[in-house]
C-alpha cells in the first residue's frame, strides 16, 4: 500500500519488486542521417529509457558513430558496449533521488550567465567571450532534457510524485518553464552569434544604438532573474509587474529603430545584426511574460 500525494491509497497485488530498467533496441540504416539518429535516441531518452542499443543493420559509418557519441555526452549516458555494428548506451539516473527543483536551478543560472555574458561581449565586442556563451548551450540542453524525462516518468509512474516532490497537476508548469529557459538560451546564443559575424566583418555598432540595445539588454535580463524567483516562491505581485515591464521593452525597440533610421547604416550586416538583436531581446521578454502567467496561474489550481 502506498499513499499518494494528494493522500489517495494505491493497492499494489503483493509485495513490489525493484522496478526493472525499462530497454529498447533501435535499428539504424546506413544512410540514415545523424540528425534522426539524435533525435530518435533523445525520444527514448525522454519517454524514461535507461538502456538504447542501437543495431547497424550493415556497419556505423564514422558520422553515426560522432552522432552517437555526441548525444550520449549531451544526455550524460555511458557508452557501456561498443562495436563496429552495435551500441549500447545506458543512464545511471537513479530519478527516485533526483530533484526537478534543483535541476531548474542550475539551468537557470547557467542560462542566466549565458545572457548576462552575451551582453557584455556586446558592450566590449568580446569574441572570446562570445564563443564561451555558445559552449555552454549543451549544458542547459542537458538539464532541459533531464527535467523533461523526469516529468514524462512523473505521468508515467504517478507514484514517482511522491519521492520528486511534485503535484501531477504541475508537471505541465514544469515543462512550459523549462521549454521558456531553453528558448531564452538560445536566443543568447543567436545574440553572440551576430556579434561574431560583426567581427568578421570588422564592423562595430554605431555607439547611441549600442547603447540602448544594452539598456533593453539589462532590463530583460533582470526581469528574467527576477521572474524565475516569484515562480518558485509564487510570488504573484512580482509577476503582476514583470509584466508590466513589457510596455518599457516595446518603447526601447522603438527607440533603438529610431536610431537605427537616422543614422541611415549602409553595411547590410550591421543592419541586420541590430534587427536581429532586437528581435532575441523581444522573444526574451515574451518568454519573461510566459513565465510570469504561470506564476499567476499555478496561483488559481
Amino acid at each position: 500500500m502506498a499513499v499518494q500525494r494528494d493522500r489517495s491509497l494505491v493497492i499494489f497485488p503483493g509485495s513490489r519488486k525493484g522496478k526493472e530498467p525499462r530497454k529498447i533496441t533501435l535499428y539504424v540504416d546506413p544512410n540514415e542521417k545523424s540528425p534522426s539518429i539524435i533525435r530518435r535516441v533523445i525520444g527514448c531518452y525522454l519517454n524514461g529509457y535507461s538502456g538504447i542499443r542501437l543495431v547497424s543493420r550493415k556497419i556505423f559509418t564514422v558520422s553515426q558513430q560522432r552522432a552517437i557519441r555526441d548525444i550520449s555526452r549531451k544526455l550524460y549516458m555511458r557508452i557501456m558496449e561498443s562495436d563496429a555494428k552495435s551500441v549500447y548506451i545506458e543512464t545511471l539516473i537513479d530519478e527516485t533521488k533526483a530533484s526537478i527543483d534543483s535541476a531548474i536551478h542550475r539551468m537557470h543560472a547557467i542560462t542566466l550567465s549565458m545572457y548576462q555574458d552575451a551582453l557584455n561581449s556586446l558592450r566590449n565586442q568580446d569574441v572570446a567571450l562570445a564563443e564561451l556563451v555558445c559552449s555552454l548551450d549543451d549544458d542547459v540542453d542537458h538539464f532541459c532534457f533531464f527535467v523533461l524525462r523526469l516529468i514524462r516518468s512523473v505521468i508515467l509512474n504517478p507514484e514517482l510524485s511522491n519521492y520528486l516532490g511534485i503535484e501531477m497537476i504541475d508537471c505541465l508548469n514544469y515543462q512550459t518553464l523549462v521549454h521558456r529557459v531553453e528558448h531564452i538560451a538560445d536566443r543568447a546564443v543567436s545574440i553572440v552569434k551576430c556579434l561574431m559575424a560583426l567581427g568578421r566583418a570588422k564592423q562595430p555598432i554605431p555607439e547611441p544604438i549600442l547603447e540602448l540595445i544594452l539598456e533593453a539588454g539589462k532590463e530583460t535580463l533582470n526581469a528574467y532573474d527576477r521572474v524565475v524567483k516569484a515562480f518558485f516562491s509564487e510570488d504573484v505581485a512580482e509577476a503582476n509587474r514583470i509584466i508590466e515591464l513589457r510596455r518599457r521593452i516595446e518603447k526601447l525597440d522603438q527607440e533603438i529603430a529610431s536610431k537605427l533610421f537616422q543614422h541611415r547604416i549602409q553595411n547590410v550586416i550591421v543592419s541586420c545584426a541590430i534587427c536581429s538583436i532586437r528581435e532575441h531581446i523581444k522573444e526574451i521578454m515574451k518568454h519573461v511574460k510566459d513565465i510570469a502567467e504561470i506564476v499567476i496561474n499555478r496561483s488559481l489550481q
